[in-house]
């Protein structure tokens, strides 16, 4: 039996994270000493460096802060920023866990800020340590993919196998979310046909030629040098590529960053910011996208790569799918599953879906994958700017 920790507002997280969130770039110093003294303990450093307001950003912070993966909540201002510090330990301290807040202006500096920063987390470490373990089961869980340093197998069978591991979570209850719509230009019609309602078809419709018009403003698509040196020729043929990983199910709704799936089901997230192209790019790394759909629940991520990524993330454990069998060999250190066996013709893609689906259990139970185990904790929080999702987008919760 999978065991998960119990929060107040009835999620299930898969770890108990202690986080150290700053909130301006001014305190990042500050914060990530704080953190260093937790070397090897689940103590992790997050943050937004902006000094101007962004409700995008404080959504999706308020949204990361109260993760089911979530044990307590350290908060690092400066003291002058324009990030409502108020506005988001309210949300930390009515989800029932432990928080503070240290004002480095307020605080006495450098010194005494990091003093007593870790002082309360070792307090805080002890305290979540008595949150209620229950049983966990696949209904509980959301789990996000993505791709990034595609290559030309990516589509062939990383990708493919993410999907059918897709396919075969859904059909358990879990509530499955694939992105993005920058990178399924083409796609739209496919993906329509596949919505549960047709209005929600039309949604998924119009989320894709919202991209395709943002990237043409923006005078650059969703189309990396390295995805040329990797064998793919268009952008076109990356699409393809990157739908594969959704699987054969129904999509059950359209959400946007932040926005968290209401049951079981196959979610396509909008990543693309609404209105006129006011921040550059979408999303200016992969780690962007992983911690979106953190935001969105996600207790974990499954990250196809062809060329190799070495990146896990905060909050909520990466598994690694390599899709590339020499890329596999280089990187074994870092890769979790190695979908280069189906080109090799080791095992099939029902095979190696399978496996993805049962090392998602296993990471659910406990077990860390290659990038928890290395450290790895990447994160990264722009500005960008959403408009609030329609009644179409989650036909099964306005039904």
């Amino acid at each position: 039996m999978i065991e998960g920790w119990l929060r107040q507002d009835g999620r299930k997280g898969i770890r108990n994270s202690v986080l150290v969130a700053y909130l301006v770039e001014c305190a990042h110093f500050v914060a990530s000493e704080i953190v260093t003294e937790f070397r090897g303990q689940d103590v992790q450093l997050i943050g937004f460096p902006g000094c101007f307001p962004n409700e995008y950003a404080a959504q999706i912070m308020e949204r990361l802060c109260t993760h089911p993966n979530v044990g307590a909540v350290l908060f690092v201002s400066l003291g002058c920023e324009s990030f409502d510090k108020v506005r988001v330990s309210a949300a930390v301290e009515a989800s029932g866990r432990p928080v503070r807040t240290l004002v480095i202006q307020k605080a006495g500096g450098t010194k005494s800020t990091i003093k007593l920063g870790q002082d309360w987390i070792k307090s805080a470490l002890l305290e979540i340590d008595n949150v209620s373990r229950t049983s966990l089961a696949p209904s509980d869980l959301v789990i996000g993919t993505v791709c990034g340093g595609s290559d030309g197998t990516s589509g062939i069978s990383g990708n493919p196998a993410a999907g059918r591991a897709f396919d075969f979570l859904v059909a358990e209850g879990a509530a499955c979310i694939f992105e993005e719509t920058g990178e399924l230009i083409g796609c739209e019609n496919i993906m329509a046909e596949r919505a549960v309602t047709p209005e929600l078809g039309q949604a998924i419709r119009e989320s894709v030629l919202k991209a395709e018009r943002y990237y043409q403003t923006l005078g650059y698509g969703s189309f990396a040098a390295g995805n040329a040196a990797g064998g793919l020729s268009t952008i076109e043929e990356k699409s393809l590529g990157a739908y594969v990983k959704s699987g054969s199910s129904q999509i059950s709704g359209l959400i946007k960053p932040g926005d968290i799936p209401p049951c079981g089901g196959l979610y396509l997230m909008d990543v693309v910011p609404d209105g006129d192209v006011r921040f550059g790019f979408p999303n200016i790394s992969d780690n962007a996208e992983i911690v979106e759909m953190i935001a969105s629940g996600a207790h974990m991520t499954l990250f196809v790569t062809g060329r190799g990524s070495v990146v896990g993330s905060a909050i909520s454990p990466v598994i690694k799918i390599c899709a590339n069998p020499e890329t596999y060999r280089a990187l074994f250190d870092d890769m979790d599953i190695n979908a280069g066996d189906i080109i090799e013709g080791h095992r099939t893609i029902d095979e190696v879906g399978q496996e993805i689906s049962e090392l998602v259990y296993a990471v659910a139970g406990g077990q860390q994958t290659k990038s928890e185990q290395l450290g790895h904790r990447e994160f990264i929080l722009t500005y960008k700017s959403f408009e609030p999702i329609g009644p179409a987008c989650l036909p099964n919760l306005h039904s």
